[in-house]
């Protein structure tokens, strides 16, 4: 299928990159501005802000409760970004669409970003925010059972290396992992994966820009033979969390998502690989106002119940 024509349309309008090495602080800038203002937002029962005093310091997260309850499940989000972009507010409306059609209570993490945070600061902040959510169940009204954990693009290679590094760490709280369009071989070796080239150009992220965009990571440390910088490269994935993994048919990144479901599957894990057509890289985070996007939410929700049931 050929990219989605609302996709291809919005792409057409953008304008084209600046000459020059990228600046952070110029691009977050630009995305926050494009961030509606409260009154246009889902609106929720409850929205907070307050700072997690955790393991790894003190870690602003933002807490979403779609409709009062006497308990709920949890679900700790990890927002993307290339691990330098990216925040609570970028990634606001993915928060409130997913407490609003799981029924969950999410707690969005605001992580240490590259290049500012050396490697591995972001992960240990979205390790360190699933275990205090679990510490601090009675706060938070957690119900004791469901703690879902999901991230897109970058956040989606922070989930897999926090189900990872929790299992290793024989902590066993986490009862989903949910991984759209993850991130999760940084070789970008154009040889590895066939979507590397066949979604090269004209979709949105470019394969020639994956090592410009991670770059600010790379420089912060993090090392792309690491398992928990790439975690396709784990080779012993059994004893892993139930996965949902959403990929996009027109991103270069699409192939090795898919390859992980694989993995996990033949690693005995209880795995759900979807493949949305016409759909690019970020999806979830710019597209998802497109009806048979939208559907990811729904997905989602089906799966948490599937994998684990909440109340």
């Amino acid at each position: 299928m050929t990219l989605h024509p609302e996709i291809a349309k919005a792409l057409a309008s953008l304008p084209a990159p600046p000459d020059g090495p990228l600046d952070p602080v110029a691009m977050r800038a630009a995305e926050e501005s494009q961030v509606p203002p409260i009154e246009q937002r889902l609106p929720l029962h409850s929205v907070r802000d307050l700072v997690a005093r955790t393991r790894a310091g003190e870690v602003p997260v933002r807490i979403y409760t779609a409709a009062e309850a006497g308990s709920h499940g949890l679900l700790v989000y990890f927002h993307g970004g290339a691990f330098f972009l990216g925040s609570l507010e970028t990634h606001d409306h993915v928060a409130r669409a997913l407490a609003r059609e799981t029924g969950l209570r999410v707690v969005s993490v605001g992580y240490r970003r590259a290049p500012e945070a050396a490697y591995p600061a972001g992960l240990d902040d979205c390790l360190a925010v699933v275990r205090w959510a679990a510490d601090n169940g009675a706060s938070l009204g957690w119900d004791g059972r469901t703690l879902a954990i999901a991230g897109d693009s970058s956040g989606g290679t922070f989930v897999a290396a926090v189900a990872a590094r929790a299992h290793d760490e024989g902590f066993d709280r986490i009862t989903q992992q949910i991984l759209y369009y993850p991130s999760l071989d940084l070789d970008f070796d154009l040889d590895r994966y066939a979507s590397l080239r066949e979604n090269a150009e004209g979709y949105g992220l470019e394969t020639a820009g994956l090592k410009p965009f991670n770059a600010f990571y790379f420089g912060s440390g993090a090392d792309p033979a690491d398992p928990l910088v790439s975690p396709i490269r784990r080779a012993d994935l059994t004893g892993l969390p139930p996965a949902l993994i959403v990929t996009a048919e027109r991103d270069p990144l699409r192939d090795e998502g898919e390859l992980y479901g694989r993995r996990l599957r033949e690693a005995g894990v209880d795995t759900t690989v979807t493949r949305y057509a016409g759909a690019n890289h970020g999806f979830l985070q710019h597209f998802s106002w497109i009806p048979e996007y939208r559907r990811v939410f729904t997905e989602t929700a089906e799966f948490v119940r599937r994998a684990g049931g909440r109340s």
